[in-house]
């Protein structure tokens, strides 16, 4: 079964659409498979503020989307969140890391988000997200996954301290040229994967995403990583941080991007 939950309340957005776009793409996905989306939290304005700001602000909705997870993991459903950021993980990957502990999970980003309070220089929580799942700061929502449990894929924007602290706790790295799916398969062998996309990971242009860095994958390297996992491994998806564009049309073809990327996840699987 599939369960698809959408991440609605504000999680640190900084950017008005957000919000918009995870209930857009949601939406796609409803129609395309006959799904039925558990939509979690009430809309609120972004704002350009600090960690210590929109973390408690954004703890109803965080705390919504930790059960959530919770009760799909725990009916056996594989997971599909739609979250407006990547702060919405905070809430997500200790529950992965606390019902499947053996479980893989690939940080698909073009950013580290490795950072704590103690080394950020722009006090963004969406920076914080893996390194909080991990255990170097408490945020407040779990923590549990182990270091070596994690593989960034993708990522080529990280901070000098935040670059230290992911290689002294192992976190592993496959750079944008070194993504293929021979690699994929070597970082998750036989273990259960959870797959967490922030559109940023993709060369600008294909999909609209905060944070866009150059270089970055194509939509066919996202494609064939979802090809190449065992359907039988993959948990669960996090799709985040799709800037839904004004222009209705783009917005049209950057779903149909992103929907083509990850049809591999939806393709056999009942509905739920």
């Amino acid at each position: 079964m599939i369960e698809l939950i959408v991440s609605q309340g504000r999680v640190a957005d900084r950017e008005p659409r957000m919000i918009e776009g995870a209930a857009r793409l949601a939406r796609a996905l409803e129609k395309r498979y006959g799904l039925t989306g558990r939509f979690i939290g009430e809309p609120a304005p972004p704002a350009d503020d600090d960690w210590t700001v929109s973390l408690p602000q954004a703890r109803e909705t965080l705390n919504g989307l930790g059960r959530a997870v919770t009760e799909s993991i725990a009916s056996g459903s594989r997971t599909v969140l739609i979250s407006n950021t990547c702060s919405a993980s905070l809430a997500t990957l200790p529950v992965v890391a606390r019902e499947h502990p053996d479980a893989v999970v690939l940080y698909i980003d073009g950013h580290g988000d490795f950072n704590t309070p103690e080394t950020t220089g722009t006090g963004y929580l969406g920076g914080m997200v893996l390194a909080g799942a991990c255990g170097l700061w408490d945020s407040g929502h779990g923590a549990g996954l182990r270091p070596a449990q994690a593989v960034l894929v993708g990522a080529r924007d990280i901070d000098n301290a935040e670059g230290e602290l992911i290689a002294h706790h192992g976190v592993r790295l496959i750079p944008p040229a070194q993504t293929t799916a021979e690699n994929i398969l070597d970082a998750v062998g036989d273990s259960p994967v959870w797959v967490h996309i922030d559109w940023d990971v993709l060369e600008p242009g294909h999909v609209p995403a905060d944070y866009t860095v150059p270089d970055g994958l194509l939509p066919e390297q996202i494609r064939a990583i979802f090809d190449a996992i065992p359907a039988q491994q993959l948990l669960g998806v996090e799709l985040a941080e799709f800037n839904a564009p004004l222009d209705d049309d783009l917005g049209e073809s950057a779903i149909e991007t992103i929907l083509g990327m990850v049809a591999p996840a939806f393709e056999g699987i009942p509905v739920g």
